[in-house]
C-alpha cells in the first residue's frame, strides 16, 4: 500500500525537508508540493488519489484552518497532519475538531517525521485489514496507532526545538565546531555537541575533522540536510 501526499508549505527550505524526507519513506509517494491555498486548492481538483496532506497553518493567502474547512467541504475522504510552529491550544483544538488526524510541530527532525508518518501508515494499513465494525478495545487500538510508541519522540530529553532551530541555522550559514556553536547560541560546549550530535544522527549534518593549529584536529559540522551543496 503506497499513499500518496501532498505537501502544502510556503516556506522553501521546510516544504524541501519534508518531500525529501517524504522520498527516504518506503510507502508514501509525493504527489506534489503546494506553496499557498490556492497552489493546494489547483493540485486538489487535478488530483482525486491523494491520501493525505501535509497542511501549513500559515500560508500567504490565506490560514491553514480555510484550506481545511474547503477540504472538508469538499466530501473528499482525504487525511490532514497539520505540521506547524503554531502551538496555541485554540487553534490546536480547531485543527483536531476539523479532522486532523495529527500534529508535528515544527522544526522536526527525520527521525520525528518519520514516526509520525509510520504511525499514520499504521492506522490506514489497520483500517483496510480490519473488520467493517470494531469494538471499544479495537477502536482504542486503532485510534492509538496514529500516536508514535514510546522512544519516537521528536528530540531526545533535554533538548529544546527553539535553540535546535538556532544551531540549524547557524550551520546552514556554514561549517562550525562545538565551540563556535556554543558561543553563538550562547549554550556550553557540552550542550552544542549535543545538538549536533543530534543532527549528525538524523542524517542533517556531516562531522569533519579541522587542522591548522596545534594538538588533535578540532571537529566540525557541516549541514547535509535539505538546501545544501
Amino acid at each position: 500500500m503506497t499513499f500518496r501526499v501532498l505537501v502544502v508549505e510556503d516556506e522553501p527550505i521546510a516544504a524541501e525537508a519534508a518531500a525529501e524526507y517524504l522520498r527516504r519513506l518506503s510507502g508514501f509517494a509525493l504527489a506534489g508540493v503546494a506553496h499557498s491555498a490556492a497552489e493546494a486548492v489547483r493540485v486538489l481538483n487535478a488530483d482525486s488519489g491523494l491520501d493525505l496532506i501535509l497542511l501549513d497553518m500559515n500560508l500567504p493567502d490565506t490560514h491553514g484552518l480555510e484550506l481545511l474547512r474547503l477540504v472538508r467541504g469538499t466530501g473528499r475522504p482525504c487525511d490532514v497532519i497539520a505540521v506547524t510552529s503554531a502551538r496555541e491550544v485554540t487553534l490546536i483544538r480547531q485543527a483536531v475538531a476539523q479532522g486532523v488526524v495529527s500534529y508535528l510541530l515544527k522544526p522536526f527532525t527525520f527521525a520525528g517525521f518519520r514516526a509520525k508518518l509510520e504511525s499514520y501508515a499504521a492506522y490506514r494499513q489497520q483500517l483496510a485489514a480490519g473488520p467493517e465494525v470494531v469494538n471499544q478495545s479495537g477502536l482504542d487500538a486503532m485510534i492509538g496507532l496514529l500516536r508514535p510508541p514510546p522512544g519516537h519522540e521528536e528530540l531526545p530529553k533535554g533538548l529544546s526545538p527553539e535553540t535546535l532551530e538556532r544551531v540549524t541555522a547557524l550551520l546552514r550559514q556554514g561549517p562550525a565546531s562545538a565551540a563556535e556553536v556554543a558561543a553563538a547560541v550562547g549554550v556550553s560546549r557540552v550542550t552544542a555537541r549535543r545538538y549536533l550530535e543530534h543532527l549528525a544522527v538524523a542524517r542533517l549534518a556531516e562531522r569533519d575533522s579541522r587542522y591548522g593549529g596545534p594538538g588533535r584536529p578540532e571537529v566540525e559540522y557541516r549541514w547535509s540536510g535539505p538546501g545544501s551543496r
